[in-house]
């Protein structure tokens, strides 16, 4: 570990353990992944990414509300994080306001659902298949909890991956194409070869977590192994193709209307995109008077244009 993760790792803690006494005893676990738990170059503006997961929403959120952590409706949010849970919100400490958590915050009904057999979307699958880092916790019985539901989402990558393996993969091959598989179904600001380098971060879990599925995947008769890679016994059916693209396309469409969302659960959400995109682009952004006062209006000729020119190399390489 890295002296950058270490103490990437310690603020994650300290942030972790704030948001938890300002959750008034709703909090479970937090879970920390990205940038500061890889070490992936994150800057001072370079949010801490975080999985909460909570009792109730409600409860939750007048909590925050109650100790100054929250300027929001307690109504409006809890009502927001059924539509497209989950809900992502921003957490900083009242002393150092520039420290910033995004917190994906969720029930276990949701996050069992989201990692289950029949996941709605992408949005937390892709993620939770990646490293976490378990930073705060309530309790063993609450973290064994959640380390179930994410190896069991782990144990069935190969039911939606399977469309997408045309050749034969190893462990490595596989976590490879899950992350590009993943990342083509949302719309990110990030060069388009972000995945790469996400994946190098972090091969060693990929390796430890995707072996036990290929070897087990054999065994059960769904893979031959064939020279150290692992080949389908059987392509997917048209149907099942079918299904499978169908739920990304969807989960992309998804993804644009949870960034809509985004703006009414998420405070200062357009400095946070514009330092996100600056740091991505490695250009200085400079929004005009329409665009800072009405952004829903104005902002999405350049969001789309951003979009549209990302680079294809991340320029903090």
């Amino acid at each position: 570990m890295t002296d950058g993760v270490a103490l990437g790792l310690a603020s994650a803690r300290e942030l972790a353990e704030g948001l938890v006494q300002a959750g008034g005893g709703q909090v479970r676990c937090v879970l920390l992944y990205g940038s500061h738990l890889h070490g992936t170059k994150p800057n001072r503006y370079s949010a801490y990414d975080f999985i909460v997961l909570v009792d109730d929403y409600r409860a939750f959120y007048s909590a925050l509300k109650n100790s100054g952590h929250m300027r929001g409706s307690v109504r409006l949010m809890s009502t927001m994080a059924y539509i497209l849970p989950p809900n992502v919100i921003a957490y900083s400490p009242v002393e150092d306001r520039d420290k910033v958590a995004k917190c994906n915050v969720v029930t276990r009904t949701h996050l069992d659902r989201a990692l289950g057999p029949r996941p709605k979307d992408h949005y937390l699958l892709g993620r939770l298949v990646q490293r976490m880092g378990f930073i705060w916790f309530a309790s063993d019985e609450d973290r064994e909890w959640v380390e179930t539901v994410i190896t069991g989402a782990i144990g069935r990558v190969l039911t939606w991956m399977a469309p997408y393996l045309t050749e034969p993969v190893d462990a490595d091959g596989l976590g490879r194409r899950i992350l590009e598989v993943c990342y083509r179904g949302e719309f990110r600001p990030e060069a388009t070869d972000r995945h790469q380098h996400t994946y190098e971060a972090q091969v060693d879990h990929f390796l430890q977590v995707l072996s036990p599925v290929l070897s087990d995947a054999e065994r059960h008769g769904f893979m031959v192994a064939e020279e150290g890679r692992y080949r389908l016994t059987s392509p997917s059916s048209a149907w099942e193709a079918l299904r499978w693209r169908w739920h990304f396309m969807r989960s992309k469409l998804r993804m644009g209307i949870r960034a809509l969302k985004h703006t009414v659960t998420f405070e200062e959400w357009l400095p946070y995109i514009v330092r996100k995109a600056e740091r991505h682009s490695g250009k200085k952004i400079k929004l005009t008077w329409l665009e800072l006062r009405f952004p829903l209006l104005f902002l999405w000729p350049r969001a789309i244009t951003f979009l549209l020119s990302r680079p294809k190399k991340d320029v903090r390489q």
